[in-house]
């Protein structure tokens, strides 16, 4: 019997996010969105698009780590200078981030912690690309330990990222270009179909319960819990071993436990 690993689950998870019959480019930010990416593009979405992360377009995903003597198989150029115009501002793209603060209405936080903006507790890296990254294509988010400090009760320390949060909102505004999907993270898979676009919790990873997730949790939850999360097919672990064959996934999760044995 072989195990399938929390990272392994999550990856999966991750993949499902990405599902889509467009042609859209895939951008999976970290070891564990990025394979979740990749393992949609070689199953259920071979219209996804992937990139080198530097100029090109690529026929098949990239694996992670060193690759030897692995030659990228090139099928278009699309250098940074044009991906903006092609991809995010056109809506096709769907990327999935990893921020350190979220709160209800998906508004996100990547720039600091406490304090002012002048003067903050922890400056982190700024808001970078997160205020146009966010708007025009669709979004996910992956999160390798659920906390209160990455959930936080209230707004997020600084609005980073757009989200639905209704009291930013002005009348006669359009923020049709808003698109939040998926939360991934060690304890379950969440989206925004509550109240307002408000987060709600639609499956458990195996042996967690609502109530753990909502401990771990700074903001109330609606539950929508349809079951667990899906596990993990061998053709899929398969895949993953391919696409990560330094298991660097293994590093995401903190001691990366067993999610089931299968």
């Amino acid at each position: 019997m072989s195990e399938v690993t929390l990272s392994e689950l999550c990856i999966f998870a991750c993949s499902e996010a990405f599902r889509t019959p467009r042609e859209i480019i895939a951008t999976g930010v970290g070891p564990i969105p990025r394979l979740g990416a990749s393992l949609a593009k070689l199953t259920h979405s071979p219209g996804l698009m992937m990139t080198d992360g530097e100029a090109y377009l690529v026929e098949d995903p990239i694996p992670l780590g060193p690759r030897g003597d692995y030659k990228p198989k090139l099928s278009g150029y699309l250098p940074f200078s044009r991906f903006f115009d092609s991809a995010v501002w056109t809506g096709r793209r769907h990327a999935m981030v990893t921020p350190t603060q979220i709160d209800r209405f998906g508004q996100t936080n990547l720039s600091q912690l406490g304090g002012t903006h002048k003067q903050p507790k922890t400056q982190m890296l700024g808001v970078r690309g997160f205020p146009g990254n966010s708007i025009y294509h669709a979004n996910s988010m992956f999160i390798p330990f659920h906390s209160v400090r990455t959930f936080v009760a209230g707004e997020v320390d600084m609005v980073s990222s757009a989200g639905y949060n209704p009291a930013k909102r002005i009348a006669g505004g359009n923020y049709e270009a808003i698109d939040l999907q998926r939360i991934v993270t060690n304890l379950c898979v969440m989206d925004f179909g509550g109240p307002d676009h408000a987060v709600r919790v639609i499956s458990l990873h195996p042996g967690v319960r609502f109530e753990d997730v909502e401990n771990a949790t700074g903001f109330a939850l609606i539950d929508a819990v349809e079951g667990e999360t899906a596990m993990p097919d061998a053709e899929a672990l398969a895949i993953i071993n391919r696409m990560d064959p330094h298991n660097i996934r293994a590093t995401v999760i903190t001691d990366n436990p067993p999610a089931r044995s299968v």
